[in-house]
């Protein structure tokens, strides 16, 4: 199961409940960042939301808005969303299709749900971009993956490589990011790079990773040294999963609501440059093409007052599992 003969350890990160826009707030689950770890590899952000039934939450609209120095990569399990940016793309977001957009040293965009769209269900996740890649240009990338069949279940590898299979989609960072689904009863050991360390997402289903129970919205973390993750469904129904993974990050880094810097004072820049109506292009574009659900709402997402005291960077724990109960977990889960 690993590079010795004892399970990996695992560490329970757990999700907690988020408003995303609208007046009647669509809810996401949130697994990172938050204070038990911030990062897994590069991966930065996780929302994990639905089945939404957008007839009675609204679904997803969020109007255009600004990223700096990392890429989004949207996941969808059921559902659509329309995707504009400021490289004048232009996409429908579909299920099993990843869409990766890179912002560089700044870009905009609107994601809305859309009209056919009855009942909204995926993964929203970030990863940060290093040094030497955070000023460069905008990017969009696109790509289906083949599904991957093994005994037992299959898989869609979004990003990196898994299963024998590699994502054609460019990272700045060794990363993987996989879709996994696993039949009733079924069992699988995947092979994985010891240099990662990796967090297993779980939709649906009930799930053990190396013998531990991961709840549904829950992220089962791994730290580096294993070269095989064990994952059991000891349910009577295919579980669906998220497998994240990348080698350690290893430079501070500062996020602020949609900005990821590398000090207070630069995110508190680009939060100036957002707001200045007449100057935010200069460095951010402009998104043409957002049509939202509710016609007398924003057209543009202001940037919120930061706090007084200085943002500090986020500092990660070491990539280890730390086994035990998450404090914030609740006790129906453990």
């Amino acid at each position: 199961m690993s590079t010795t003969s004892e399970a990996v350890p695992v560490e329970i990160i757990t999700a907690r409940d988020v408003p995303l826009g609208g007046p009647r707030a669509m809810t996401v689950y949130r697994t990172l960042p938050q204070r038990r770890r911030s990062l897994i590899g590069a991966w930065c952000f996780c929302d994990h939301y639905g089945p939404d039934h957008v007839a009675a939450t609204g679904g997803m609209d969020v109007a255009p808005h600004p990223h700096t120095g990392l890429q989004t990569v949207t996941w969808l399990f059921t559902g659509e969303i329309r995707h504009d940016d400021a490289q004048d793309v232009h996409a429908v977001v579909r299920p099993g299709e990843v869409n990766l957009m890179t912002a560089g040293a700044g870009t905009c965009h609107s994601e809305v749900s859309t009209e056919e769209t009855d009942i909204l269900h995926g993964v929203q996740l970030w990863t940060v971009l290093p040094e030497d890649a955070r000023h460069g240009p905008r990017r969009f990338d696109h790509h289906v993956p083949d599904t991957v069949s093994f005994d037992g279940g299959e898989a869609l590898v979004f990003l990196g490589s898994l299963l024998g299979e590699t994502s054609p989609v460019h990272t700045f960072t060794p990363l993987v990011g996989a879709e996994i689904r696993l039949d009733p009863g079924a069992s699988v050991d995947l092979v994985v790079d010891p240099g990662f360390e990796h967090g297993v997402l779980v939709d649906t289903g009930r799930i053990t990773l190396e013998g531990t129970p991961v709840a549904r919205t829950e992220i089962g973390y791994t730290g580096t040294g294993a070269s095989t993750l064990h994952l059991v469904n000891t349910g009577d129904l295919q579980a669906r999963l998220i497998l994240l993974g990348g080698e350690p990050f290893a430079e501070e880094v500062v996020m602020w609501w949609n900005f990821v810097g590398r000090s207070d004072e630069e995110t508190r820049s680009y939060r100036e440059q957002w707001n200045d109506l007449d100057h935010a292009a200069e460095r951010f574009g402009v998104t043409e093409g957002y049509v939202g659900h509710d016609q007398e709402g924003q057209r543009r997402l202001p940037a919120p007052v930061m706090p007084e005291t200085p943002v500090r960077a986020r500092t990660n724990p070491a990539p280890v599992a730390r086994p035990g109960d998450d404090p914030y977990r609740p006790k129906d889960a453990r």
